[in-house]
């Protein structure tokens, strides 16, 4: 692989660890089969430049790619799914919010009030990352959703619609009082689905709209990069999340909870 050999050269594998493990520590010595280390030094001034792997080298990754992003998100929503759930219910997205009060699981004004809060949760978010890296942040269109290019605007919409459907359609499952009494660990395991289904549902939906479900982040991003583009197709990024949610509300409570109940 090309740089592969720099690679192993920069970062933290310079500096070796004077303890070796396993097999790297036996000797050759016929009369022990170890080598007893020299002692560390107590400062070792070269190893405060090297950032231990942090560095800047032509053959490193310039970024984490979608893969990454997708671990990012999804790893999130379920660290704040789980720290909010016993707060407000982790409620963090609108079209989730949409989806719970067309299923009357939380009250319209409950909604309002959430969706309020979610947006300007947004734009605080967005803002605080153009303070810090606005370079990148300029650079990269400050992760405003758009169409990426090769795809219309039918198809941004289809694609929001169904990620949508599939994220608030898992809440929905993670949640029935149904399984919570036949499965007495879904509602400890509840945000672990969540984030799962954000996690796959980007690794899907990035390269065509970037990924939005969540129109509050969408409307932060928007809002704080306030660009033409950044405006243009944004109503996709309202509607489609709004559609996805009221569908898997509807296939929920029609289809699914029509099912009867067989307790184990």
């Amino acid at each position: 692989m090309e740089g592969k050999e720099e690679d192993v050269r920069l970062g933290a594998n310079m500096y070796r660890e004077r303890q070796p493990i396993g097999t790297a520590a036996q000797s050759q010595d016929s009369t022990k089969d170890y080598i007893e280390p020299p002692p560390a030094p107590l400062v070792e001034p070269g190893e405060l430049s090297s950032c231990h792997g942090v560095v800047k080298s032509p053959s490193k990754c310039s970024t984490v790619g979608i893969q990454g992003i997708a671990w990012a998100f999804g790893g999130m929503i379920f660290a704040l799914v789980y720290c909010t759930a016993g707060i407000s219910g982790g409620h963090i997205n609108p079209a989730v919010t949409f989806g719970l009060l067309l299923a009357r699981k939380v009250s319209l004004t409950r909604a309002v009030f959430y969706m309020i809060m979610q947006c300007l949760g947004a734009i605080c978010g967005a803002g605080v990352v153009k303070g810090f890296q606005k370079s990148q942040y300029e650079m990269l269109g400050g992760g405003a959703n758009t169409v990426s290019p090769g795809y219309s605007k039918g198809d941004g919409l289809g694609a929001e619609i169904v990620g949508t459907f599939v994220l608030v359609y898992t809440v929905f499952s993670a949640t029935d009082a149904k399984r919570n009494a036949r499965d007495s660990h879904v509602p400890i395991l509840a945000p672990l689905p969540i984030g799962f289904a954000v996690f796959l549902v980007h690794l899907a939906t990035i390269p065509i709209t970037g990924t939005g479900i969540n129109p509050a982040r969408s409307l932060g991003a928007a809002l704080i990069y306030n660009k033409e583009q950044a405006w243009n197709e944004h109503w996709i990024f309202w509607v489609g999340p709004f559609i996805g949610a009221a569908l898997a509300a509807l296939y929920h409570q029609i289809v699914i909870r029509a099912i009867p109940f067989k307790s184990n």
